[in-house]
């Protein structure tokens, strides 16, 4: 896949949130003739990462792909050419490293906030502030289907 021409980045996790994330940044991808790049992004943890843990990395890694390619062959039924990429690390870091080649970044948002968002960090304020292209944060259903008030 080339960079630029039309790249939307998605990054996906298996959530309800960020499938939204995808049909949406897929149904833009339509619009304008592009394609998308799936990121996902996986971390092993304080407790994993200790010297000689090989299996559990590999078991990790292989769990990564899997989510990854269930979530490609989804989107690959509206766009054929859709690719994936799993990335070992924080997602935040990781989806603002694929925005340096992208058009547009799309992320969901689980919609924390607060302390509880504040203390888990928030991969949409980190997608918004260090992004390189514009970046779109899909709202959780509950509150996209919210009346104003």
């Amino acid at each position: 896949m080339s960079e630029g021409q039309g790249l939307i980045v998605v990054g996906v996790d298996g959530s309800p949130e960020a499938r939204r994330a995808l049909d949406w940044a897929l149904a833009e991808a339509r619009l304008r003739g592009g394609r998308c790049l799936l990121v996902h992004a996986y971390e092993l943890g304080a407790a994993g990462s200790a010297i000689g843990l090989a299996e559990p990395v590999e078991a990790l890694e292989r769990s990564a792909e899997e989510l990854l390619g269930q979530e490609l062959a989804y989107a690959r039924e509206a766009d054929p050419e859709a690719e994936g990429r799993a990335v070992p690390g924080p997602a935040a870091p990781a989806l603002v490293d694929a925005s340096r080649h992208a058009d547009l970044l799309v992320v969901g948002s689980r919609g924390l906030g607060g302390i509880k968002g504040a203390l888990l960090g928030s991969v949409s304020i980190a997608s918004v502030h260090h992004a390189v292209c514009p970046v779109v944060v899909i709202p959780p259903a509950d509150r996209a289907a919210a009346p104003d008030g």
